[in-house]
């Protein structure tokens, strides 16, 4: 049942030596400061007072607020059956039928069947992009980063494979054992790569910086999560977790070959 869609739906180069070139896109991503047009987020709550919204505004804000409960609800209920049949066992049609929606209005949200158990991610596509974006006066974007998985695996983020909740550990097993999510999460992976390209100032340096940055963070989740689920504890995993991260964040700063190696 893998792959049911909508109708009609839808070099290798080091980060260092990008860097050396001093040009926008890699060179930014190790070295640059925060440039003034990439301001650091603001907590709402340090922010001055807003004007109060007009009510068109209110209705639009309503609008989507339901459509993302929508989203989640829908996404909820197929990963829940999923996770206790399989994904191939369950049909769209089951899933529709289950959030009690025509089969068509599910395409609407979800184009691929695959999405509803991935749409978790998509939250999550541009979160590089939004950490370089953010980051602090002075800050290099590779620093910012380093910073930002770190601080994940202190708080056992998910995304960081450094998790052991039951739920989570249920739906990296499903995630990973389904070829076609594996193959459906790639296309997310591909959205957070073009987004943090983007980000680093775009063109074919910062899309391999950011190609480079993408599969560092995916190799480390990972590893952290099969490490859990061969039957280690996190709190045995963190320490080897962060020292990975470090060795990894020196690889992507210094490039693949001690330099002077021919």
């Amino acid at each position: 049942m893998s792959g049911e869609k909508a109708d009609g739906g839808n070099g290798n180069g080091s980060v260092a030596g990008a860097v050396e070139e001093g040009r926008a896109g890699v060179s930014a991503l190790a070295r640059a400061p925060a440039q003034a047009q990439a301001p650091a987020q603001v907590p709402a709550s340090a922010q001055a007072p807003a004007q109060a919204p007009a009510p068109a505004q209110a209705r639009v804000s309503l609008r989507e607020r339901k459509k993302q409960l929508t989203y989640r609800a829908i996404s909820d209920a197929a990963v829940a059956m999923f996770l206790e049949r399989g994904f191939d066992k369950v049909s769209v049609a089951e899933v529709a039928a289950a959030a009690d929606i025509s089969k068509p209005t599910l395409f609407r949200y979800f184009p691929a069947k695959e999405d509803l158990a991935l749409h978790r991610f998509a939250d999550r596509e541009d979160e590089a992009a939004r950490v370089v974006g953010g980051r602090a006066p002075g800050a290099s974007p590779l620093e910012a980063l380093r910073r930002h998985f770190l601080a994940g695996l202190d708080r056992r983020d998910p995304a960081t494979g450094l998790c052991d909740a039951p739920q989570v550990l249920a739906f990296h097993r499903l995630l990973y054992g389904t070829p076609s999510l594996v193959a459906r999460l790639y296309a997310y992976q591909g959205r957070s790569e073009a987004a943090l390209a983007r980000a680093l100032g775009g063109g074919v340096t910062a899309r391999l910086a950011a190609g480079q940055v993408i599969a560092v963070l995916r190799v480390l989740a990972e590893e952290n999560w099969r490490r859990i689920d061969a039957g280690e504890s996190v709190d045995r995993v963190y320490a080897g977790a962060v020292q990975a991260a470090e060795e990894a964040f020196v690889q992507l700063r210094s490039g693949l070959e001690p330099e002077g190696r021919g």
